[in-house]
């Protein structure tokens, strides 16, 4: 497989789950923020935070309410890391891969793109904004299912995994990150009620709340939430999970000894753990770990995409 077919599906995998993780924050942190008293001081900024476009959009704006804030991470074309930015490089890396992926990816990718820059209106607002996120969720599981029911488990599809598991391994500690921030505000505050309020979005932003309870068998709590949502090997959303996924698809890419370059010292770093119940350790871990992710995209890129 030649080096920029590879790369381009690896960031067709990397947008279209970027896509799928705004739709999923956003909608959950709407519905906390209803569940919360008025002066319960969350900010939407922590949205921002958790979406990785916090200097972007501070360098841009002082103002940090709501409808600023849900259109630059949903249609603002400025901003690299909203919906309709990474819709828009999801279509950008399917145009030239269109041979490797399954034929109706590329008609469903041009619906879909459609389908959002007609109704992205609908996400601004509160009243039409659960039912266009949701819809969002649906067309890329859709997109996701048929490349998981049709592909053969060739290089390319394991180019596509190590792209989706890196994005959702991100993903997953940027909302633990934000989860980490409030719960901060909420320990000085002694409101436990809020607190167990913003870790159940944590979960339900991942779909891990009914695993989660299944797993730990103990009451919501932060502590166990974090550990959950970072060491879980069966959970798919977890970043454990993420890792072993991307190293079982790394061993099967020609090209790498490794299997997945840079990846043993993050599962390293996540098996050694860190105390949970010290809301700036697990930042300051979040934060490592997002960095070495960051490392690890830099190892896949130099092994497989520009290697000489």
């Amino acid at each position: 497989m030649l080096s920029r077919v590879a790369e381009r599906i690896y960031w067709f995998a990397r947008y279209l789950e970027r896509v799928e993780s705004m739709a999923r924050l956003i909608q959950v942190y709407t519905k906390m923020l209803s569940d919360l008293p008025r002066d319960s001081g969350i900010s939407w900024h922590n949205l921002v935070i958790a979406s990785g476009s916090r200097a972007e959009f501070e360098r841009r704006f002082t103002v940090q309410d709501e409808k600023r804030v849900v259109r630059f991470l949903l249609e603002d074309l400025s901003n690299p890391g909203s919906m309709m930015s990474s819709l828009r490089m999801v279509k950008e890396n399917i145009r030239t891969t269109r041979d490797v992926l399954p034929p109706e990816t590329w008609e469903m990718v041009n619906e879909f793109r459609y389908f959002v820059s007609e109704n992205v209106h609908l996400g601004i607002n509160r009243r039409n904004r659960h039912a266009f996120l949701d819809e969002v969720i649906g067309k890329c599981q859709q997109i996701n299912g048929l490349m998981a029911d049709t592909m053969r488990r060739d290089t390319a599809y394991h180019f596509l995994r190590l792209g989706r598991y890196l994005e959702r391994a991100d993903m997953t500690l940027r909302t633990l990150e934000a989860g980490a921030w409030m719960l901060g505000d909420f320990i000085e505050d002694d409101s436990l009620h809020a607190g167990d309020v913003v870790w159940s979005s944590v979960l339900r932003t991942l779909d891990a709340m009914m695993p989660f309870r299944r797993t730990m068998r103990v009451a919501l709590n932060g502590e166990d939430a974090a550990q959950f949502l970072l060491e879980d090997t069966l959970f798919p959303r977890s970043v454990m999970c993420c890792l072993n996924q991307m190293m079982e698809s790394g061993q099967k890419i020609p090209g790498s000894p490794e299997g997945c370059p840079g990846l043993d010292s993050v599962l390293a770093k996540i098996e050694k753990g860190v105390d949970y119940s010290d809301p700036a350790a697990l930042l300051k871990h979040f934060d490592v770990l997002q960095r070495d992710l960051g490392h690890m995209h830099g190892c896949i890129a130099e092994t497989w995409f520009h290697a000489h």
